[in-house]
């Protein structure tokens, strides 16, 4: 995928992981790209993990087709809620 492609899923699953993760995340257009493009990757290890039992840091799964925003969209929001829960743990 190039580089267009990847700014373009990243931000279409960041968008869609914020509206339907519950309570505020803050941040902007940029940190809503960066969260949907580590949810691409999360997305894609976690659905390499499962088709093949093998665990690999890759983005083959998330492609910009349905199935591949919604594997980036399911990555996005393990994204929100570990990057939530480092939050908690820094200000605690």
């Amino acid at each position: 995928m190039s580089i267009i492609a990847w700014v373009a899923l990243g931000l279409l699953a960041g968008a869609f992981a914020k509206a339907i993760y519950p309570g505020y995340q803050g941040g902007g257009i940029l940190s809503t790209m960066i969260l949907g493009i580590i949810g691409a990757f999360v997305g894609g290890s976690l659905f390499t993990l499962v088709g093949t039992g093998t665990l690999q840091i890759t983005a083959a799964g998330a492609g910009l087709t349905l199935a591949g925003i919604l594997v980036a969209v399911l990555g996005a929001i393990v994204a929100i809620y570990l990057w939530g829960l480092i939050r908690r743990s820094s200000n605690a």
